[in-house]
């Protein structure tokens, strides 16, 4: 005869075991998203960029492991600063700390990129750039590759920040995300690619996220209906005052890039 709370116990792990569900009480991982934002100041930059993503950087990075790599360039271009985002999925910060160890190994990296990597002081590859470390939501663990139809060259993705006042501000409007944003646009397929809490950044505390959409009209439909869908959720008295800034940028992914 087995003792009543022994039983008990077993027969739970059992049945966790069975539904594939021994993990239950364990957080499940979520990914890790780095954004890199290149400024450029002219075309002949633009290209050097271009050339080391296309040959060395995102083949290396397929060789790492990572076979999703996004390179977005902004729709409108501003005549003082041409930007240019990469979007890398980690599944954790180990892995992201040891992309450098293994960069600095690769030889094809080395030798397809050396243009890049070995530049001058005088003749660098681009103004500035920044690398910007996500967190992704809960609501969604891990980047999706977008199910859309249109050429790359047609395809509109929208970059948005979301700021707010202090941390504990910014939470409730990820939780918000969690519990409704996010269930919204999958059920309207906004076609997101990821929600990432800014856990390192030049803007916190931050979220962002990444939709997109065949082209401009069907940006604009699919915003329409997010609106009325959202009206209620938006009038929740626990949510109010959570956001402080948004910015939405327009970007279009290159022909070389995964996403």
């Amino acid at each position: 005869m087995f003792k009543k709370p022994t039983f008990i116990i077993c027969l739970f792990f059992a049945l966790c075991s069975f539904f594939g569900k021994a993990d239950a009480f364990a957080a499940k991982p979520s990914a890790i998203y780095q954004l890199q934002i290149f400024q450029l100041s002219n075309k002949d930059q633009e290209t050097r960029l271009d050339a080391y993503l296309k040959n060395a950087y995102l083949p290396a990075l397929h060789r790492f492991g990572i076979k999703s790599v996004g390179v977005f360039k902004t729709v409108e271009k501003d005549s003082a600063a041409n930007l240019l985002y990469v979007f890398v999925p980690f599944k954790n910060l180990n892995e992201l700390s040891k992309l450098s160890q293994v960069l600095e190994k690769d030889v094809d990296y080395l030798n397809n990129g050396k243009d890049f990597i070995n530049a001058a002081y005088n003749n660098a590859p681009y103004l500035r750039m920044q690398s910007i470390i996500l967190d992704a939501f809960a609501g969604m663990p891990n980047f999706a590759v977008p199910n859309l139809t249109s050429p790359k060259s047609e395809r509109i993705y929208e970059l948005r920040n979301y700021e707010s006042a202090t941390a504990k501000i910014g939470l409730n409007k990820i939780d918000m995300f969690n519990k409704y944003e996010i269930g919204i646009f999958s059920k309207l397929d906004f076609n997101a690619v990821f929600y990432g809490q800014v856990i390192s950044g030049p803007k916190m505390p931050d979220l962002i996220y990444l939709t997109t959409y065949n082209n401009m009209a069907d940006h604009e439909a699919k915003w329409k209906a997010f609106g009325a869908a959202y009206n209620k959720v938006n009038k929740l008295p626990q949510y109010q005052n959570n956001v402080s800034h948004i910015t939405s940028t327009f970007l279009r992914p290159t022909e070389y890039s995964d996403l």
